[in-house]
């Protein structure tokens, strides 16, 4: 799911608070309906707070909420160590096809620049998934934020990486979410997403899930 791009600017950058929702048309098969992101990031004088809630409009008859999920994370600056965090997540939903958590997940965060072109926020996590038959799971999450002409055009996204066991099988599940915004001004925003995952529910298959959307910063 999605990774506001402002929670690597609080880890790299500076403090700074943000909100936006987007709409998303969601393309492709068996896709012709719209997803809502709500979005929140505030930071404070221990470190920084994220949320996220998303809902797909894809009900049978009348195109209501089909599905519901949401993150939230609380990140704790460690102090003496520029740039490293404490983060503790939870992720929750249900969907047609059954429960996406209740997901619980703790560990660090540190953000590594690569050269002059882009920094990536990187968590190691702990994960324990209702859904995973083990105790405890793991997860790697990386996001990053790159801005184009003087902040206008800003490539940015996330990719997860996380192990679970289910009816006896191990695997590692992927999802990634690469983003493409244009803004027009300081509110409005164009661009889209494309959502990559293998193993993530409801298929094992390697999935390609492109949207258009706007995005209204407030």
């Amino acid at each position: 799911m999605k990774k506001i791009i402002t929670l690597l600017l609080f880890l790299t950058v500076a403090p700074l608070f943000a909100q936006n929702i987007q709409l998303h048309y969601d393309l492709g098969e068996d896709r012709d309906y719209f997803t809502t992101t709500v979005e929140m990031f505030k930071p404070d004088e221990y470190g920084a707070t994220f949320f996220f809630i998303d809902f797909d409009y894809n009900n049978a008859g009348n195109n209501s909420i089909s599905l519901a999920y949401f993150e939230i994370a609380r990140y704790i600056a460690i102090p003496g160590v520029d740039g490293l965090s404490a983060t503790i997540q939870y992720n929750d939903g249900t969907a047609p096809w059954g429960p996406l958590g209740h997901i619980v997940l703790g560990g660090a965060s540190y953000p590594i620049k690569l050269g002059d072109f882009i920094t990536i926020n990187v968590d190691v996590l702990a994960r324990k998934d209702y859904l995973s038959e083990r105790n405890l799971d793991g997860q790697l999450t990386l996001v990053w934020f790159k801005p184009f002409l003087d902040g206008k055009l800003i490539f940015s996204g996330f990719a997860d990486f996380w192990t679970t066991e289910t009816f006896g099988e191990s695997k590692t599940v992927f999802l990634s979410e690469p983003q493409l915004w244009y803004n027009i001004d300081k509110h409005l925003a164009v661009g889209g997403e494309v959502e990559l995952s293998k193993n993530f529910l409801p298929t094992e298959d390697f999935e390609v899930k492109p949207t258009l959307a706007l995005k209204w910063n407030f």
